[in-house]
């Protein structure tokens, strides 16, 4: 068991475990003494990570840096045990990160995708005032039974976030919609095509 702690090749994805752990316990200490991780992580992160469509989720956004510490030393330690149980001896460790690294960003995408369409949106907006208007899809993409999230500005300017679903069709990450009806916990939301006249620069 010692032998394997201290094993040279395996230290990236042991210590990408040790930082989930850290990182834990850190957190739910700071929950009791108001002093969170995740907090001085948003005062101190750039505005243009935090305002990155790519990370616009209704849940914490420390837990995407959680899902891919848990991905990548997963992915490592399988990459690991499947080089020892075939050449009976770990690849060197820097052979073995960059396909942990691509494993591991693949597995937490596709989570936080999953983990966002089952959250509920945590804003609530006014419903009247945001139809008619145009929105973009922030999160994932949009089918007939399947929301996606979208943010939009109202007439004073204040972001929202919503869900959006079309009638038919898919709606894809980033495209631009127009909002047409509310239908429950939703919006109903038709594509802009690129060719509209509507939106042509040089129409009068």
């Amino acid at each position: 068991m010692l032998a394997f702690l201290f094993e040279y090749d395996l230290m990236p994805f042991h210590l990408s475990v040790l930082m989930l752990f850290m990182l834990s316990m850190a957190e739910t200490l700071g929950y009791y003494i108001g002093l969170r991780p995740s907090t001085f992580f948003k005062k101190v992160a750039p505005h243009w990570l935090i305002d990155s469509p790519w990370i616009q989720v209704k849940f914490s956004k420390v837990l995407i840096f959680v899902f891919l510490l848990i991905n990548f030393s997963f992915s490592g330690y399988f990459i690991q045990l499947i080089s020892f149980a075939y050449q009976h001896e770990f690849m060197p460790w820097y052979y073995a990160v960059l396909p942990a690294l691509i494993i591991g960003i693949f597995f937490t995408v596709f989570m936080i995708h999953c983990l966002d369409q089952v959250i509920r949106p945590k804003f609530q907006t006014s419903h009247s005032n945001l139809l008619g208007r145009l929105a973009t899809v922030s999160s994932g993409n949009a089918r007939p039974g399947f929301s996606a999230q979208a943010r939009v500005r109202d007439e004073f300017g204040q972001l929202h976030y919503v869900q959006v679903e079309p009638e038919f069709g898919e709606l894809e990450f980033q495209s631009q919609v127009l909002l047409i009806r509310f239908k429950r916990s939703h919006y109903i939301a038709k594509k802009i095509a690129h060719s509209n006249q509507l939106f042509c620069a040089e129409q009068i």
